[in-house]
């Protein structure tokens, strides 16, 4: 028997509200499935688990908060599965969080599913949450040829036929009907809503179920004035966690601040002549770019990379790195792309594609929100030409790109003009100096001095 706890998502969590579960007593589940969905002050979060077993029971009801380390199920664990190279999990304080099950698996060391399929419309599925992600996608399994074992259906092949279902209705449907899935047109129908008139937040802006459930309870007075008011709410708790950890951040950590200008034009000629042979959907922008140096930077500067917790710097050995994303209600939010620094540009620029849109839509998961061992933002778009900005603890450095502008650059007496970015550090002096945060810069510069390498 083990216990499934409520996980720490940030040094900021207290506590957290079960919104709904995957998963219900008796069902078998694998390391990294995704059994709940926990809504914070910031966001709603799919919550992985991180041990092969069977489901005993469900502790906390759909609706209930709990504070983080509390039991949110009982289950009954097989052999366990440790993956050569897992990822390295932040130790947080103990104050803020509870036991957690380990890390997720990396990629080169993810085990095969040890869970027994079971047939559901004729199809093999892989687990029960592969059923449970068809259902809200809309998805028909008795369709799908399964690429698992033995032809096992699995949560990458609903997720395929979802995004092509979704470009399909793109391309069919004119005259202002918007796209959607086809469990969210079943259940416009059901509800009596008008698709036409419905805003999407699901992937190319279609139409998903949770926009059909709002727009009901929008047609409703006054449940629509209470949803509004909790939409409110929401926005001003978020802002004042953010604030808090923020205050918290100033208040213990003592920052020191660097700068430095880099010359771009090398990586922007070559990012030019890369995005010739790309196609339009998948060409790179400078930001991908300036978030791979980054990453591997501080490979080189350890001291930069990690968790100070309780007096005591860790290190980490991964670079979990940290993207800052503003969300269309309002405030900030910095999930991780993991094992950054090994990842090649289209890969990284793709996962910083996918990030957004998730987090924007309130679909995020427990470990991207707990794993970040560095952040970076990167305010370009905004105009901003440089951004000091306040580090995220127990993090012990954040990175800040601005806009990217042309100005007159000097160099062995000729003065010409040049792409420039203004690079900034937050650094944390009780693990680092100016000396060492200097030389993380210049990693900086220097690797996109050799894009090609990135």
């Amino acid at each position: 028997m083990g216990d499934f706890t409520m996980p720490s998502l940030g040094a900021d969590m207290e506590s957290g509200k079960v919104t709904h579960w995957l998963v219900k007593p008796g069902d078998e589940v694998k390391r990294g499935d995704i059994v709940a969905v926990v809504q914070t002050e910031k966001s709603e979060i799919e919550v992985e688990i991180f041990e092969n077993g069977t489901i005993d029971e469900l502790v906390v009801p759909e609706g209930g908060r709990v504070p983080v380390g509390a039991v949110l199920a009982h289950i009954t664990t097989h052999a366990p599965v440790k993956a050569p190279g897992a990822r390295v999990s932040p130790p947080v304080p103990a104050r803020e969080t509870g036991p957690r099950e380990g890390g997720r698996p990396s990629r080169q060391g993810r085990e095969e599913p040890t869970v027994k399929p079971t047939s559901v419309h004729g199809a093999l599925v892989e687990s029960p949450l592969v059923r449970h992600l068809a259902e809200r996608l809309g998805v028909d399994l008795g369709s799908l040829s399964g690429s698992g074992l033995g032809g096992c259906v699995t949560r990458a092949d609903v997720e395929r036929a979802a995004s092509r279902s979704t470009k399909r209705e793109a391309r069919r449907e004119r005259g202002g009907r918007p796209s959607s899935s086809p469990f969210a047109r079943r259940l416009a129908d059901e509800l009596g809503v008008e698709l036409a008139r419905i805003s999407g937040t699901g992937p190319a802006g279609s139409v998903i179920e949770r926009d059909v459930r709002r727009a009901a309870l929008a047609a409703q007075p006054e449940e629509h004035e209470v949803k509004v008011a909790t939409a409110e709410d929401r926005q001003r708790a978020m802002q004042r966690a953010i604030g808090a950890l923020m205050a918290r951040s100033k208040r213990e950590v003592p920052h020191y601040y660097l700068s430095a200008t880099i010359d771009l034009s090398v990586a922007a000629s070559w990012l030019e002549q890369s995005n010739l042979d790309r196609p339009v959907s998948d060409r790179l922008v400078m930001a991908t770019l300036l978030f791979s140096a980054t990453a591997r930077a501080v490979k080189r500067v350890p001291e930069m990379n990690g968790f100070y917790v309780e007096g005591t710097f860790t290190p980490s050995e991964a670079v979990h790195l940290g993207v800052a994303i503003s969300q269309r209600s309002g405030g900030l939010i910095a999930p991780a792309i993991h094992d950054a620094d090994q990842l090649g540009l289209a890969e990284l620029m793709a996962r910083v594609k996918d990030l957004v849109i998730r987090a924007r839509s309130g679909v995020l998961r427990s470990s991207e929100m707990s794993d970040s061992t560095i952040t970076v933002t990167n305010l370009g778009d905004r105009g901003v030409e440089s951004v000091f900005g306040v580090i995220y603890p127990p993090q012990v450095a954040l990175v800040g790109f601005g806009r990217v502008r042309e100005q007159p650059w000097a160099e062995g007496g000729v003065v010409s003009v040049r792409p420039c970015v203004v690079a900034t550090l937050s650094g944390d002096h009780r693990v680092s100096d100016g000396m060492r945060g200097g030389r993380f810069l210049s990693e900086i510069e220097r690797l996109l001095q050799e894009p090609e390498k990135l």
